[in-house]
């Protein structure tokens, strides 16, 4: 039996207002995403990663066309709707860690859970194995500032992780990192993805870095250039 794709862009254009003008972020993308893939986003700045990767995110919406996320149209939903299924199904990793500076390590990966009102013991239980999962278990007690940023990107990785998400959508993860710290960083998601059977999504404009993935799609000037799927991946 084919499995189903997780995402699913039909036809799907963004198109930005500026004063006057139209602007398309993005023009007529078809792509599927399949559970348990590995997929790098890629394209020079300006070619509609980003836009791309907040619509799957269900940050944002599509101007025309239909997105299905767990065969659920997102184009037809509302913003709380929305936040629902963002919750339950995506995690992010972003460039910025965006932790939050007066709370500890363990706060800030325990926070998405207090959102989703996951009882206490079974919340602190799943941060304390998330935190140890990322090599961290000792550091729950210091703040941001007591980190490096390759460890602050691990607690927003555990963050990212705590909920359980089916999708980890990382939007260059690795760009405010020195490249040896940046390279453990991706070796983690690799893990995540070959270990746990997650599905990632990387944004990146850095080919090295897109080498992880299985499957690699090429933007430019907001359509799909290329889409390639490697029987094997080196890494």
């Amino acid at each position: 039996m084919k499995e189903e794709p997780l995402v699913v862009l039909k036809d799907v254009w963004k198109v930005y207002q500026m004063g006057e003008v139209d602007v398309p972020a993005l023009r007529g993308i078809n792509v599927s995403i399949n559970k348990g893939d590995f997929v790098a986003i890629i394209g020079a700045s300006g070619s509609g990663k980003s836009t791309m990767m907040n619509l799957v995110g269900c940050l944002d919406t599509p101007t025309k066309g239909t997105i299905l996320l767990k065969n659920k149209d997102i184009s037809k939903m509302s913003p709380s709707q929305l936040a629902q299924l963002r919750g339950k199904t995506i995690g992010f990793i972003f460039q910025q860690y965006n932790l939050l500076q007066n709370m500890t390590a363990f706060e800030n990966v325990m926070l998405p859970l207090e959102l989703q009102e996951v009882n206490d013991a079974k919340a602190k239980e799943q941060a304390q194995k998330v935190l140890k999962l990322v090599g961290l278990d000792d550091k729950k007690l210091n703040r941001p500032t007591q980190l490096s940023g390759g460890q602050q990107q691990r607690v927003s990785i555990a963050r990212c992780l705590a909920a359980d998400p089916e999708i980890i959508l990382a939007d260059e993860p690795t760009g405010a990192l020195d490249s040896v710290t940046g390279k453990d960083v991706l070796e983690m998601l690799h893990e995540l993805w070959e270990k746990e059977g997650k599905t990632i999504i990387l944004v990146t404009h850095d080919l090295k870095l897109a080498q992880y993935a299985k499957t690699t799609i090429t933007l430019k000037d907001g359509q799909v250039i290329s889409h390639e799927t490697k029987s094997r991946v080196k890494k």
